[in-house]
């Protein structure tokens, strides 16, 4: 593995995920990687296959040669229209993200439970 290139990658990565707001579990999840495997992504400890850099590029908007160190004579792949790409919303926090990886990962009864759980909540502070 070339180290240097690892290292430059890594946090090119991260200081466009710091710009659009994201944690590395968003970015994980919208890669289709685990957090845990692009944690040390940025970190510089291993490099990406070309499916996921060119999925990096396009999720944080940035263009390969910024990734990967090249001159100016490139430009990123178009945006993509799919789940990755939508519409950042006000409510779109780190906190809501996270929140909303947990639920997805519940069986619909414990779901069914959460929202009742959430409604009692939500009726108790009016």
């Amino acid at each position: 593995m070339d180290t240097e290139l690892a290292s430059m990658l890594g946090a090119a990565s991260r200081a466009a995920r710091v710009r659009m707001g994201l944690t590395q579990a968003d970015v994980a999840e919208r890669i289709g990687m685990a957090s845990e495997v692009y944690g040390r992504l940025e970190r510089g400890h291993m490099l990406p296959s070309v499916q996921n850099l060119r999925r990096l590029c396009v999720v944080l908007n940035v263009p390969p040669h910024e990734l990967l160190g090249l001159g100016e004579g490139f430009t990123a792949p178009p945006p993509v229209k799919e789940k990755a790409a939508a519409k950042h919303r006000e409510d779109d926090t780190p906190e809501m993200r996270r929140l909303m990886r947990s639920l997805r990962k519940l069986t619909s009864v414990q779901l069914k439970l959460m929202n009742l759980v959430a409604s009692a909540m939500h009726h108790k502070k009016k």
